[in-house]
């Protein structure tokens, strides 16, 4: 899961990968993991209030499990400095088998039901209901990190390889 904004400033002061604009965001907090290669902001929309955190990880090149557990550890340092309660997955970590099962779920669901290319947005509701049925008995965090990548990949926005191995 990464976002970034173009923007008239670098508002969060963690560097160039998060950037907002701060005529619209006042930056609350931040920080990153593993020498940057992770990284996060706190930030509140000034026109209503809302908070947000908005990710980045920088896991080109890495093995598709090992880009995995950086969102984890990303994941794990944003939540710990949250002033604002955040969803967490139940389980354990998924064990690299149970994540690429995941994603084969994910785009059997895909293929199954969407044209190839259909937007990421789209698809979201009918991934996550397929993988809560799955994992009913065995959830495990991460199932909504091998959605995500499984949606990307379909719709064309992420290169296969970022998949596990074996699912592509």
């Amino acid at each position: 899961m990464a976002a970034s904004f173009s923007a008239a400033a670098v508002a969060s002061g963690i560097g160039g990968d998060l950037q907002l604009d701060p005529t619209k965001w006042s930056i609350l907090a931040g920080g990153s993991v593993d020498d940057g290669r992770g990284a996060y902001v706190h930030a509140r929309r000034l026109h209503d209030g809302s908070n947000s955190t908005f990710v980045v990880e920088h896991d080109a090149g890495l093995p598709a499990y090992q880009a995995f557990l950086l969102h984890e550890r990303t994941l794990a340092a944003a939540q710990s400095t949250s002033t604002v309660p955040v969803r967490r997955e139940p389980g354990e970590l998924c064990a690299p088998a149970a994540l690429a099962q995941a994603e084969k779920v994910a785009l059997a669901t895909l293929r199954s039901g969407f044209p190839e290319g259909t937007g990421a947005d789209a698809t979201r509701t009918a991934v996550d209901a397929s993988l809560q049925a799955t994992f009913a008995n065995a959830p495990c965090r991460g199932l909504d990190y091998a959605g995500e990548q499984a949606r990307f990949v379909y719709a064309g926005i992420q290169p296969p390889s970022t998949l596990m191995p074996g699912v592509r």
